[in-house]
């Protein structure tokens, strides 16, 4: 039989055409997939400010994303900015550090951490029962210090090339946000329109997958900030050297389940210990225990409140995988994509008709 023009082979066509298509697209724009990403999550997270200054501006769309758009410079560039300065700035001198204790060959005199009173009766018992020597555990640490330098060293050039094309990704984030912001609802409905579903059961299943994602990414955003800022105060207060830097690589190494921010401060209380600094050493471990460490505990759970809960395992896999998948981005997106495969599982269980 004959199909009318809106038809199911005329849609099917239409729909397969789209979807050749749209893997043209995706190929197309690969370069630019991060500023796409962090464009569209920055929409989606201020779309609700988007829609109320909309409605203040008597449905002016374009004024409302233009206005969001210039803020989210001065509240996004300022401070990354003077960020991306005090980072550069004390990196660079911590760099100098290790060249200055290299050249004055501190760091192959790795015997002497060996002879520090307050280490030295367990390391002695350590090694009593090991089959190598105290100059064979320094042989390894000198080469192993050398290595680092040499890999900063060679990272220095591609770092100065990597933050002039973060510059660029930036600013073209912005660009495509005033867009998302403008004609993102539109799009949306569009989406929506195309799914095979009850409009109530969809009009469900959107808001309960919104929720899931806005809970996740600013409970994993606001929970990386708040321990890599703490911490970046208490290596400060202890008298630590680059703590902007440390800060930063805390709120990333936050991220990691399990583990987190104890990748930097447990080696940071070492170091303290090793050069003796005993009130130091003591106050960034329970600065580290009682603040940083809890903070995830209390301020996670206030922002996701039972929308997002998953297990560690399914958050591990989709940090890495994101992370491979997708750069730095894929560190906040591949967790959000694992919540909402189990989100979209349980709404598909929790749908079923009782029998």
């Amino acid at each position: 039989m004959r199909q009318p023009d809106g038809g199911f082979y005329p849609r099917v066509f239409a729909l397969v055409t789209a979807g050749l298509l749209g893997v043209a697209l995706s190929w197309m724009v690969q370069p630019f997939v991060g500023s796409i990403l962090w464009a569209f999550l920055l929409a989606f997270l201020l779309s609700p400010v988007n829609e109320a200054l909309g409605r203040a501006l008597r449905g002016r769309r374009g004024l409302a994303a233009l206005l969001i758009t210039l803020a989210s410079i001065l509240l996004i560039l300022l401070p990354a900015t003077l960020l991306a300065l005090a980072f550069v700035g004390q990196a660079t001198e911590l760099v100098g550090r290790i060249e200055a204790l290299a050249q004055h060959h501190h760091i192959t005199k790795m015997s002497d951490v060996l002879r520090v009173p307050l280490l030295q009766g367990a390391i002695d018992r350590m090694l009593a029962h090991l089959p190598v020597s105290a100059e064979q555990i320094q042989g390894w640490l000198v080469q192993g210090g050398q290595n680092a330098l040499k890999l900063a060293v060679a990272m220095s050039g591609t770092l100065v090339v990597g933050a002039l094309g973060v510059v660029v990704g930036f600013f073209l984030m912005l660009f495509l946000l005033f867009f998302f912001l403008r004609d993102g609802g539109e799009m949306v409905r569009r989406g929506v329109r195309l799914i095979p579903m009850d409009p109530a059961r969809k009009a469900d299943l959107l808001a309960h997958l919104s929720a899931v994602t806005r809970a996740v990414v600013l409970g994993t955003l606001l929970t990386a900030v708040a321990q890599g800022t703490l911490l970046g105060i208490g290596f400060a207060m202890a008298g630590l050297p680059s703590p902007v830097v440390f800060g930063v690589l805390s709120s990333i190494v936050s991220l990691v389940p399990m583990v987190g921010t104890a990748l930097v401060w447990i080696p940071a209380v070492g170091v303290l210990l090793i050069q003796e600094r005993l009130w130091a050493s003591g106050f960034l471990l329970v600065w580290s225990l009682a603040l940083v460490g809890t903070i995830d505990n209390v301020l996670k759970p206030l922002v996701v409140s039972g929308r997002a809960q998953i297990s560690t395992l399914p958050v591990f896999l989709g940090l890495m995988g994101g992370l491979s998948a997708f750069g730095a981005i894929g560190m906040v997106l591949g967790p959000v994509i694992v919540a909402l495969m189990i989100a979209l599982l349980q709404f598909a269980e929790e749908s079923r008709p009782t029998e």
